[in-house]
């Protein structure tokens, strides 16, 4: 298991025996993610999730007292082996709760949160984003709100306010960087998200396998072209006036010429000694890179659980923000960037990872899949005019019947349970069923003529 990070705190010895029985509930969630014999069943993970939330409770009835709130901010020097803990908890619970198919519900937010702030304060850091990776950020927030504010009669005030005060820290550090590009006129935002895209795409060739020098040449070539739309130094609207916004792009062009020169003159070798920091995030962001290709069919959610405290070791392993060595030589401009490019890379894997996540248990992830792709088949068929003869439509009907036979009272049971996502499943069954049917009247009717 990837364990919390270093404590800084001392224990309270009050907080001691709370300390002995979250890691014992952490033990158990670990055990029950790493068991792949069976499905997760809800009512394992939700025994599980009541008893983190008592000692969450009891936690802070000690800390009243000291005005102490429980915060769970990974990273902060403020963090005891408690807290530490209990964070870890709250993201194998949150993760279960997608693994589940309950992605619509209070606990299932805490992993989404948590990756979310990841991903702003790295936006924050790297001074660079588009007003696009902003509004992605604010919708997945609006809806973890919306989320919080269907279970608060159901789930515990103590994760409520817990969640609440992560999801306005992530709040507030939006609005920090929508007010960063508030000044950008529209008529500068095409170039300025070009430029933007560039530069992520020469960070993505300067972490290839065999460098692209010629690929980063023509991403050279882009920004030459972008230079030359200037007129004495600016970017003029069609009006042939200088919109505002003129200090954001122009900035972000000569960091994008600098960091193509740098990256030509390096040829993807970064110094050796920060090689192993390297082959380890290179390695994440493959694995997650596959993962979001194949994620329908081979992602348990609850194994990303790994995959962000391997990042999260490596981010808080940097000192004031840098990369150093065992001797505390800091990395130079090249190891730095190409180390945050992965770092925040894999952040953004997993986020999306996470918003893509279906609300089906994983039990009835095989029927669901095959749906989705009967579903687009059908739509294929659909758009590409149809099919000549009803005959045609044979096997898609006699695999849609295969799985409609597989209800029993209308629901998709495994042994005598009833795993979540049935609404779902049934949806998707009744979309293809229609689809089918749509076909075969239009069919019908051309044999008709």
């Amino acid at each position: 298991m990837t364990d919390s990070p270093a404590v800084h705190v001392p224990l309270d010895p009050k907080e001691a025996p709370i300390l002995d029985r979250v890691l014992y509930l952490r033990d158990k969630l670990s055990l029950l993610k790493q068991d792949k014999s069976t499905y997760i069943k809800s009512h394992d993970v939700l025994s599980l999730y009541d008893d983190v939330i008592e000692q969450v409770h009891f936690l802070n009835t000690i800390r009243e007292n000291d005005d102490k709130p429980l915060e769970l901010n990974r990273g902060l020097q403020t963090q005891s082996a408690v807290d530490n803990v209990l964070d870890d908890c709250f993201q194998l619970i949150s993760l279960f709760f997608l693994t589940i198919g309950r992605n619509n519900e209070a606990p299932a937010v805490y992993s989404m949160a948590s990756t979310i702030r990841r991903l702003l304060d790295h936006l924050k850091e790297a001074a660079f984003f588009s007003a696009k990776d902003l509004e992605s950020a604010s919708h997945t927030l609006n809806k973890m709100r919306e989320t919080l504010q269907r279970g608060k009669d159901t789930y515990s005030p103590h994760l409520l306010k817990l969640l609440d005060h992560r999801m306005e820290t992530c709040r507030n550090i939006l609005a920090e960087l929508q007010s960063s590009l508030a000044d950008l006129s529209p008529a500068l935002t095409p170039v300025q998200e070009r430029l933007v895209s560039i530069l992520r795409s020469i960070s993505a060739a300067n972490t290839r396998q065999k460098f692209p020098a010629s690929e980063v040449e023509g991403f050279r070539d882009q920004l030459k072209e972008i230079q030359g739309t200037m007129v004495n130094g600016r970017f003029l609207a069609e009006d042939s006036t200088a919109p505002a916004g003129q200090e954001i792009v122009l900035g972000l062009l000569e960091r994008c010429f600098l960091w193509s020169e740098i990256v030509l003159l390096r040829k993807g070798r970064i110094d050796e000694r920060f090689k192993a920091t390297y082959d380890k995030l290179y390695e994440i962001r493959n694995q997650l890179e596959r993962l979001s290709l194949t994620q329908a069919w081979s992602l348990r959610e609850t194994d990303l659980y790994n995959y962000q405290r391997q990042l999260d070791r490596v981010d808080e392993s940097r000192i004031n923000g840098n990369f150093e060595d065992a001797t505390g030589y800091k990395a130079d401009l090249h190891a730095q960037r190409t180390l945050l490019y992965l770092l925040r890379r894999s952040y953004a894997y997993i986020y999306t990872l996470i918003i893509s996540s279906e609300p089906v248990s994983e039990a009835l992830l095989p029927v669901f899949n095959q749906l989705q792709t009967l579903r687009r088949c059908l739509v294929e068929v659909k758009r590409s005019g149809g099919v000549s003869s009803p005959r045609e439509l044979y096997p898609y009907s006699m695999k849609l019947n295969s799985i409609d036979n597989m209800r029993h009272d209308g629901k998709f049971l495994v042994g005598s349970d009833i795993p979540e996502g049935q609404g779902s499943v049934n949806a998707l069954l009744a979309e293809c069923f229609e689809l089918s049917y749509e076909l075969r009247v239009a069919a019908e009717e051309n044999d008709s003529e």
